[in-house]
């Protein structure tokens, strides 16, 4: 997995070469890998991404577990960039379940990281989400990718609307396979799209991102259904069964063909920003 800030850089501007038209970016401590918020470190990799690449800069404001509001939004709060994620509320998201597969842990935080997770709660409030619109977006003019988990999720995304603290056109990221989520199946990614389709109506469009070796079929799905679709390192590790991704390029080289096979067109970073209304290139900080 990209670790080092060059790491980061390479693989990102690897996949925008293969096609993407946004990364979305966390950061790790380059000593050993830890998640990382430190605006300091998004510096070091941020830069050469846009040097050498047009492609959507997507900041994180998830973050890593345990990381407070402040923690989670200071990269985006730095950098001002174009698309921030905003995750749609809180939940369980269970890690802890890999910690007892058999393999070689390089780190000694690795381990007792994915246990935490077995009592840990991942805290998207309503007042979390005012905090982060207010500050990335009214002030800012960041836009968001809108991480659902679940189907309450939506109906949180049609509450801010409603209120006006997020504006038309929403994009609506799908998020299925997650523990403590809604799983990875195709009828609950039809009930995710019908659900929305009926409470936010023409005011949004749609991606899918989903854990595992769901990723390709159900962002396949999506791509028929009208969406668009998200592919990665951060999801799944794997190309098919048994076939490790050696790079996020690869990931992003693969769906290519299978949406080339559908005769369905990649947008370009700049297609991209006209859909989602971003702000532009210009008024990033980076």
């Amino acid at each position: 997995l990209p670790l080092t800030p060059a790491e980061i850089a390479e693989s990102a501007i690897g996949a925008a070469k293969a096609g993407a038209a946004i990364v979305h970016l966390h950061a790790r401590d380059p000593k050993d890998g830890r998640p990382s918020s430190d605006p300091a470190v998004y510096k070091l990799f941020l830069p050469e991404i846009r040097k050498k690449s047009d492609v959507i800069i997507n900041i994180t404001t998830g973050g890593g577990q345990g990381m407070s509001i402040e923690d989670r939004t200071a990269a985006a709060m730095t950098f001002e960039p174009e698309l921030c994620s905003l995750n749609m509320g809180s939940m369980n998201f269970g890690l802890y379940q890999m910690a007892a597969k058999k393999r070689t842990w390089k780190y000694d935080w690795e381990v007792p990281h994915l246990e935490k997770s077995r009592d840990a709660i991942f805290r998207n409030t309503f007042g979390d989400v005012e905090v982060i619109t207010n500050r990335l977006g009214t002030e800012r003019g960041a836009r968001f990718e809108f991480e659902c988990y679940d189907i309450g999720h939506i109906y949180s995304l049609a509450h801010f609307l409603e209120r006006g603290l997020v504006k038309a056109p929403l994009f609506v990221q799908f998020v299925l396979g997650i523990h403590g989520g809604i799983a990875a199946e195709p009828e609950h990614l039809m009930h995710m799209k019908s659900t929305a389709d009926r409470v936010l109506g023409d005011a949004y469009t749609f991606s899918v991102a989903a854990a595992g070796r769901a990723q390709y079929p159900l962002v396949t799905l999506a791509a028929i259904l009208g969406g668009h679709v998200r592919v990665g390192l951060e999801d799944n590790l794997f190309l098919g069964k048994g076939k490790l991704a050696k790079s996020n390029a690869e990931t992003v080289t693969q769906i290519r063909e299978i949406l080339n096979l559908l005769s369905l067109d990649v947008a370009t970073p700049d297609e991209a920003r006209a859909m989602l209304a971003l702000k532009g290139r210009a008024l990033v900080k980076i």
